[in-house]
């Protein structure tokens, strides 16, 4: 069980208009252990989920301010945000269901549903986002899957280049623990590191990428040590 005794809670943005319905997924999944934020419209929605970090979105199509499928292209073209999206609707023509997909939905459900059918999906979207708990590595809101070698921040997917990836994996399997400079070197280049302070300047990449677009840096330089990723202690 993803969410079952001893593991991390899910957190789900529940997009919905309808109050009743809202007040019995919320009765049912914070039984199982989910942390649950509601928007009844589709313009407050956008505005948590670009600011909050969620596992999985569930999104009603008939919105008051912003329509589903806009939200989900929004978040998707726009926020570059790959939060899976459970559509929860009552259309249920197969035209319906395409449309959502090609919005950028990853999984969809008719109304009525049922309660346990709605916890089974999204179980099987956030293992579906995450894989396998031993592949993941974790920091703060940053996570990197061994796996895929998705990065993502607050949610957000980012863009690494391969010595990029490597420096952080690494950093992010010693953390919150200092790792050397020469380590580092050894990493990327064994026995031959190249002239000049080449180091340095993929560091400066990947915090380009990593820490500057966010509120706070995870990357951290120990003076003539090496380097710590690490969040707030």
């Amino acid at each position: 069980m993803v969410n079952g005794p001893g593991a991390a809670p899910v957190k789900v943005l529940v997009v919905e208009d309808n109050r009743d319905i809202c007040e019995n997924i919320a009765a049912y999944l914070e039984k199982h252990r989910y942390i649950l934020d509601f928007a009844y419209d589709g313009i407050s929605a956008m505005q948590l989920a670009l600011t909050n970090r969620f596992d999985v979105v569930v999104l009603d199509l008939m919105l008051p301010g912003m329509d589903g499928l806009s939200f989900c292209q929004r978040l998707r073209a726009e926020a570059k945000l790959e939060t899976p999206v459970l559509m929860l609707t009552a259309r249920d023509t197969l035209d319906d269901k395409l449309q959502g997909f090609a919005a950028g939905a990853d999984d969809y459900l008719v109304k009525p549903f049922a309660l346990q059918e709605l916890h089974v999906r999204l179980q099987a979207l956030y293992k579906r986002s995450h894989g396998s708990t031993d592949n993941l590595l974790t920091v703060d809101d940053l996570t990197l899957n061994k796996a895929t070698l998705q990065v993502h921040r607050a949610g957000k997917l980012l863009e690494l280049s391969p010595a990029c990836l490597t420096l952080l994996q690494r950093l992010m399997e010693q953390a919150p623990a200092v790792v050397a400079r020469d380590v580092l070197e050894t990493l990327l280049w064994a026995d031959e590191p190249p002239d000049g302070d080449a180091l340095r300047s993929h560091l400066y990449k990947l915090r380009q990428v990593v820490d500057r677009p966010f509120p706070r840096p995870l990357i951290h330089t120990v003076h003539r040590i090496g380097y710590r990723i690490a969040g707030e202690e």
